[in-house]
Formats: C-alpha cells, sequence, structure tokens
C-alpha cells in the first residue's frame, strides 16, 4: 500500500514552481549576448529558456540545446548539443560555447541576465 503513494508524491511534486533559471527569467525572452568577460561580444548569440530546465539558442553559426538541472541561481549545463555547420564566425562560436559551459551561476535582473563563472568570467545577455 505504501508504493501507491509514490506516483501520488511524485505528481505533486512535478505541480511545484519552476526553480531552474526558466522560472526567473522573462517569460519568452530571447537573450542576446552583449559582452563576454567585460569586452562587447559583437558577434550574434542568444540563450533562451523555453521549458523547465532546458536552454536553447543561437551561436553565431549554430543552434543549440542543452539541460540546465540546477536551482537557480546556480547554473550547470548538461552536454551541449549543437547543429554543426561552417561560417566565418567559428572562432567567435567556440568563445562563445566555451565560456557558456563554464558559467556556474545566474542573476536575472529586468532584461539583464547575468552568468558567471569561475576566474571572474563572466557573460551578460539583454532581452530583446
Amino acid at each position: 500500500m505504501k508504493y501507491l503513494a509514490i506516483p501520488a508524491l511524485l505528481s505533486l511534486a512535478a505541480c511545484g514552481p519552476d526553480e531552474t533559471i526558466s522560472g526567473y527569467a522573462v517569460d519568452g525572452a530571447v537573450y542576446h549576448l552583449v559582452s563576454l568577460d567585460g569586452a562587447a561580444f559583437t558577434a550574434p548569440a542568444t540563450i533562451a529558456f523555453p521549458n523547465e530546465g532546458t536552454v536553447a539558442g543561437q551561436g553565431p553559426c549554430n543552434s543549440y540545446t542543452a539541460d540546465q538541472n540546477t536551482y537557480y541561481p546556480w547554473f550547470e549545463l548538461g552536454p551541449i548539443a549543437s547543429t554543426r555547420r561552417a561560417c566565418p564566425e567559428l572562432a567567435a562560436e567556440t568563445q562563445f560555447f566555451e565560456a557558456l559551459a563554464a558559467m556556474s551561476f545566474s542573476e536575472v535582473s529586468g532584461d539583464i541576465l547575468l552568468l558567471t563563472g569561475e576566474g571572474g568570467r563572466e557573460m551578460t545577455f539583454e532581452a530583446r
């Protein structure tokens, strides 16, 4: 009889609020990278949070997705899956994905998303 309660408890937990970054980001927003480690990032790159625990966006060359399974304000991505198209901004894309994978903390303030990591690394995004 006690095992019958487990599915009910699990379904109640699924009804709770989204405690990942997607629950704190501007609903439906696409955030555009404006600076990386304090320097302007001129190549196009975005991040969005379409569903609880999911990150998706567009790098300078390729679209990507990843799981984000830790609670806000922490930020930790699972493996980043991306398309594999080459373009002239491939070096900027490598820089973007390496920085994104290194981020460990997030802060949402209005239309600004700030991701930070060890060693003072920082990515500033703006919702548009």
